[in-house]
């Protein structure tokens, strides 16, 4: 065997070692989150090989919030889920898959992120929608995602109700209020990718209610001036709550990586990717350095009017709650 022979075969072996040693890390996230983390994994791919000299891989599983977390509960190792709602973390906290404890493990009610819902129209709005009022009227065809497997559902559909709500509505006003919008949805969609599909790929609809953070990648990937962003006068705050899955951390020996990778969301550079993807950063300094991005709108949270996303999705959203009394999946 040549010296340079055995040189190649010394270097191949010392890269397959590398490779083998190189963690890989899994991000169980909600629908329209894709493209953010894209971005954030290799800022954070990097920085982390700048900080500790290592290599690591990042991969992305993506759906409805609900179907996401049932995955993991089902088997699906991920070493971190990163939700748009905490009723779907606090389900994996009941059986044991997260710590019980979650909320507290990182700032912001472990939330680096929020967002909210608004309207997407086709360009021009040529049906001149304006209000949460608008939805209601005969002949407005609405497009949303169905809340029993997504957060970004849950999200339209107490936007909605809180409005209703703030604008002095009793519950049983309420309740006929958000009626009347779900007799104007043609189809629910899965998840919120799947929701802009029906609506631009498949051309259903006159309104696509969905996240604040999705009209960005609507541009991107359909191309600008598809659609226009209508911010209503009321409107929800979203929190996108994170979690290191402990289960698996522990039969991966991930913990410390998977710690990190939440961590770095709170970083300036986390913020600023989140910023550019229109999620709404914690950090007070980049909310107001984009101010263009975020318009102000009069905001509710969750607890405020529904007390928490869990007794709301008791009252709500669990089999025979007030979803299913008002609307009959098509």
């Amino acid at each position: 065997m040549t010296s340079k022979l055995k040189i190649a075969l010394v270097t191949l072996a010392l890269a397959a070692s590398g490779m083998a040693s190189a963690q890989t890390l899994l991000n169980g996230s909600y629908d329209v989150a894709r493209e953010f983390y894209k971005d954030y994994n290799a800022a954070f791919i990097a920085h982390y090989k700048k900080t500790t000299g290592k290599d690591i891989k990042v991969d992305q599983s993506h759906g409805g919030s609900s179907a996401i977390a049932r995955s993991v509960a089902d088997g699906l190792d991920a070493d971190v889920v990163t939700m748009n709602t905490s009723t779907d973390i606090d389900f994996l906290a009941s059986v044991g898959v997260v710590a019980k404890d979650w909320p507290k493990k990182f700032p912001g009610n472990a939330s680096p992120t929020t967002s909210t819902m608004l309207f997407l129209v086709r360009n021009g709005n040529p049906k001149h929608i304006k209000d949460w009022d608008d939805l209601i009227k005969p002949g407005i065809q609405v497009v949303l995602v169905n809340p029993k497997t997504g957060g970004n559902g849950r999200y339209a559909y107490l936007a909605a109700w809180g409005y209703a709500k703030k604008k002095g509505a009793s519950d049983a006003q309420a309740a006929e209020f958000v009626g009347k919008l779900y007799k104007n949805v043609p189809v629910l969609g899965k998840g919120g990718r799947d929701a802009t599909t029906v609506f631009l790929q498949r051309n259903i609809g006159d309104v696509l209610i969905t996240f604040e953070s999705e009209v960005l990648s609507v541009n991107k990937e359909f191309g600008e001036g598809k659609v226009d962003a209508i911010y209503p006068s009321i409107s929800i705050v979203a929190e996108n709550p994170v979690a290191v899955v402990e289960r698996t951390v522990n039969k991966k020996g991930t913990a410390e990586l998977a710690k990190a990778y939440l961590d770095y969301l709170y970083s300036d550079e986390g913020q600023e990717i989140a910023a550019r993807h229109a999620l709404r950063p914690r950090s007070a300094a980049i909310l107001k350095k984009y101010a263009a991005t975020f318009k102000p709108l009069q905001l509710f949270t969750v607890q405020e009017m529904f007390g928490s996303l869990g007794e709301a999705q008791k009252v709500h959203f669990n089999d025979g709650g007030q979803f299913d009394k008002l609307y009959t999946v098509k």
